[in-house]
């Protein structure tokens, strides 16, 4: 594992979005998975994450990661089309008042076809009606370069920037 500096982008949503986006494709399903295997939820997290060098949760003990999946105040989502996984979000509703999107993200065979804006909207709509003063998610310079416009467009705001270091794999 080596460590590189990386730009880390914090955006918030005091409200809840105005619109609905609708599905681009037919056959979109979104599931809550509970309860979640650790192996499951690792599927999720590398089948979205592995091209950005997420790590965190892979290098997480399991016990560790276990107390936090099955943990009453979080929430899994998993997006599918036409019963195939296409990605997935998770909300952390375990700070009072507010909710962070803590994971959300698209597998690569999804990416381009309109399921990231869809699925963003439907992640805040559903992290709204737990009615929170806040809505927030953070992410870097090694994401999707996607990312950023996409939250940004969804009516999420920045309210923070840093300069942190973010592990990543040798290989990466």
């Amino acid at each position: 594992m080596r460590y590189v500096p990386s730009k880390v982008t914090y955006l918030e949503m005091r409200s809840p979005p105005a619109e609905e986006i609708l599905a681009p494709v037919a056959d979109v399903k979104i599931r809550m998975l509970a309860p979640l295997t650790v192996e499951n939820y690792r599927r999720l997290y590398t089948g979205v994450g592995q091209e950005y060098q997420w790590v965190d949760r892979i290098m997480m003990a399991d016990e560790s990661l276990r107390e936090i999946i099955h943990h009453d105040r979080v929430e899994v989502y998993e997006l599918l089309v036409a019963d195939e996984t296409a990605g997935y979000s998770e909300l952390d509703r375990r700070q009072h008042g507010e909710i962070e999107i803590a994971y959300f993200g698209l597998f690569p065979h999804a990416v381009g076809k309109g399921l990231g804006k869809f699925f963003l909207n439907w992640t805040l709509h559903k992290a709204w009606t737990y009615q929170p003063k806040r809505v927030w998610l953070h992410t870097c310079d090694l994401d999707h370069p996607a990312a950023l416009p996409n939250y940004l467009r969804a009516g999420l705001t920045i309210y923070d920037e840093q300069t942190e270091q973010q592990a990543i794999p040798d290989d990466g």
